[in-house]
Order: C-alpha cells, then sequence, then structure tokens
C-alpha cells in the first residue's frame, strides 16, 4: 500500500511531525500537537558515494546478475541506505569499461535498480602506485589519465551521475581532470601523495573532493607535511571519512570535524562484499580477504586494510559516539551532505519519494531498530542492533 500517514519526532527540528504520502509520493509534512512515543525518530534515507559491495555480493567480479545486485541493494536498503554510487576499482582500463557496461545494461531493465542504483564511483587506475597510498589497488595496471579515458567513461555512462577518483599527481591528470569536470563527471582527489600545489592546481581544474580521507595512505607519514595536513589546509574540497573506528581513528576523526566545516565532510562505508554478512572470506576483484568478527577486512596474513564490512546505519551511530553527541546531529552527513556533493535529490520534500526511515534508540539515546519506507511502502519489519 502506497497511501498512509506517519506520526513521529523529526530527527531535525526535534519537533512532532505527521508525514502524509499518497501514491507513493509525500503530500505534507506537518508539525501536529499529539506526541509520538519519545523514541520513535523520522529521517530522511542515507546514501552511500562508495560501495563496492554488499552482503556476499562483489560488484568487482564479471557476469554479476540482477538477482545479484538486487540482493545487495536490498540489503542495503535494510541497513537505510536507499541509495548509493555503485563503485568499481583499479583494473585493466578495457575490463573495467567492459565491466561499467554490463551493470548499466542490467540496471536499465530494471526499475529497483535504477531508484538504487544512483551512479557510478570509479576509483582507479588512475591512482599512485606508491606503497601506503595504492592501498590494496592493483599498481601493475594503473595508468595515467587521457581526455580518451574521460569520453570513454561518459560515453558509457551517458548523463547518469559519475564520481571518478583520480591522484592529480600522475602525468596528465590535471588536463584530464578539467575535461571530466568540462563533461559533468564530479572528480574527486584519493589515493594520493599530490604536494601542496598539485592538489591547487587540482582544484583549479575543477576537483571537488578528497575520498575516505585517512585511508589510503601509509601508516608513518612526515608529521610537518603530508597528506592529511595538505587536504585538511585545502578549504574548497569536500571530505569524505569512513565512521568505522577502523580506517580512521576516533581521535583523527574529531580533529577533521573540528577543522572543517560540518557541511563539507560526509561518510561512507566503503563497504565490500562481507558488508552485511557474517565473517569469513569474501572477494574484492582478484583478493580473496579475511573479515573477523571485528569486522575489520584485511589481506589473509596481513595487517593493512582493504575495503570496510560497515553496514550503513552502524556508520551513524559510530560517528556520533567518536563525536560525544547525538546520532541526529551527524545523520545528514550520511544523507543530506553526500547527497550534495553528487547533485542528487535529498531531504524529505513534499513531492518527492515517499522514501524514509523510522530510527527507534532507548533512553541512552543508543540504535535498537530501524523500519525504511521506498515509495511509502515498508520494506523490513525491523532491523535491530
Amino acid at each position: 500500500m502506497s497511501d498512509g500517514e506517519i506520526q513521529a519526532w523529526h530527527y531535525s527540528t526535534r519537533q512532532t511531525v505527521c508525514l502524509r504520502w499518497r501514491a507513493g509520493r509525500i503530500t505534507a509534512l506537518e508539525r501536529v500537537s499529539t506526541e509520538p512515543p519519545p523514541a520513535l525518530w523520522l529521517a530522511p534515507p542515507l546514501f552511500d558515494a562508495q560501495v563496492n559491495g554488499y552482503a556476499g555480493v562483489d560488484f568487482q567480479r564479471d557476469g554479476l546478475t540482477e538477482q545479484e545486485l538486487l540482493l545487495a541493494a536490498r540489503q542495503l536498503r535494510l541497513a537505510g541506505c536507499t541509495r548509493f554510487l555503485l563503485t568499481l576499482i583499479t583494473d585493466e582500463w578495457g575490463k573495467l569499461m567492459a565491466r561499467l557496461g554490463h551493470l548499466r545494461a542490467i540496471r536499465s531493465r530494471s526499475a529497483e535498480l535504477q531508484s538504487a542504483i544512483a551512479g557510478w564511483h570509479i576509483e582507479g587506475p588512475f591512482l599512485s602506485a606508491e606503497p601506503g597510498f595504492r592501498g590494496a589497488h592493483n599498481p601493475d595496471v594503473m595508468v595515467d589519465p587521457s581526455p580518451q579515458h574521460m569520453r570513454e567513461l561518459r560515453e558509457i555512462t551517458q548523463d547518469d551521475p559519475v564520481l571518478l577518483t583520480v591522484a592529480p599527481e600522475r602525468q596528465g591528470a590535471i588536463e584530464a581532470i578539467a575535461l571530466a569536470v568540462s563533461l559533468g563527471i564530479k572528480v574527486s582527489v584519493g589515493h594520493s601523495n599530490a604536494s601542496a600545489e598539485v592538489l591547487r592546481q587540482a582544484v583549479q581544474a575543477g576537483v571537488a573532493g578528497f575520498t575516505h580521507l585517512g585511508n589510503a595512505c601509509p601508516q608513518q607519514l612526515d608529521r610537518h607535511d603530508n597528506i592529511l595536513w595538505r587536504v585538511l589546509d585545502t578549504s574548497e574540497l569536500t571530505v569524505g571519512v569512513i565512521p568505522d573506528r577502523i580506517h580512521v581513528s576516533p581521535a583523527l576523526f574529531r580533529l577533521i570535524h573540528r577543522v572543517r566545516p560540518a557541511s563539507s565532510i560526509y561518510y561512507t562505508t566503503d563497504a565490500m562484499s562481507a558488508a552485511g554478512a557474517a565473517p569469513g572470506r569474501y572477494t574484492i576483484g582478484a583478493l580473496t580477504l579475511e573479515v573477523g568478527e571485528d569486522q575489520i577486512v584485511r589481506q589473509p596474513g596481513k595487517t593493512n586494510f582493504a575495503g570496510s564490512a560497515l553496514r550503513p546505519i552502524d556508520g551513524v551511530f559510530r560517528a556520533a559516539r567518536m563525536l560525544d553527541r547525538s546520532w541526529r546531529e551527524v545523520w545528514d552527513a550520511f544523507s543530506w551532505h553526500p547527497a550534495r556533493f553528487i547533485a542528487l535529490p535529498r531531504g524529505i520534500e513534499i513531492g518527492a519519494p515517499a522514501d524514509f526511515c523510522l530510527v527507534k534508540v532507548n533512553e541512552q539515546n543508543e540504535f535498537q531498530e530501524l523500519r525504511v519506507w521506498i515509495n511509502g511502502v515498508l520494506q523490513n519489519s525491523g532491523l535491530g542492533k
């Protein structure tokens, strides 16, 4: 049934509201005097700009089926994330574009996938091959970006939203970035050891963000001049952060929020196939990875991280704990901020699809239950902690 109404506390205004919808679209959002249960909150759905896989489904595999993509999208939805950028990582360019074309063709045949997969994030192969900065990406297939790469990417994706992560210190990168931006591609720096001067050139060429700050850099950095300081000193960049307490320490997480305005920070899971699944061994492309009870994703026998196993809803509450804030204060960083960064519709607005979350917390403000509606239809009976 796509008609209905719900009363709850609004996550942002903290006022009692009644949300009404008809034929799957919001018709009213009004303050009311009657009070709902004290722990029931209305919030917009989460949006993730970087998902490499989920619920056992690895987006880097060739030959994925519609059912596999639907499984991942539905499990993400149950965790509060109704839209995401499907992310493909470093590979030989021809294979990468063939994979993208295959996934886009599957998406075009399914209204459900068109609603869930808001666009594409291409993370590589134009990244730094330096140890530490390259992360788990294969340096053997990394290349310098060219105008031909940018035109081919836009030709395959047509008018879909696209986020491209680039290391601007690669040869020809600044010119390629400028062309990509002119073609409507959003460009972010990542897996990079760009100097302050190169970062400035990248910003002038149209770079708008930095991908998962605090990740993809060596464990030991120059205390006077390193990529963290350079990015934090570049005020034009919107920075993505993984709020899992693993990729970014709580101390660094707090410092990022003190240095940068809240509106210039967005959260992402950087999830791979182990996210939303039990501990065990999973893949991301050609790599086999191990995920323990601690939810840390590693290559077997190694200490470096390779993606995350974070559920989106858990990222909100972990961020709140690290910042010693209410989850309501950080929700927008995983919803409104990344959607605005990608220039997508956001929030709960009259006339928009009736997509929203109902969040239930306990007296300690801890997550208890999540229910999600899409087009006014309840998707689950309640995801628990």
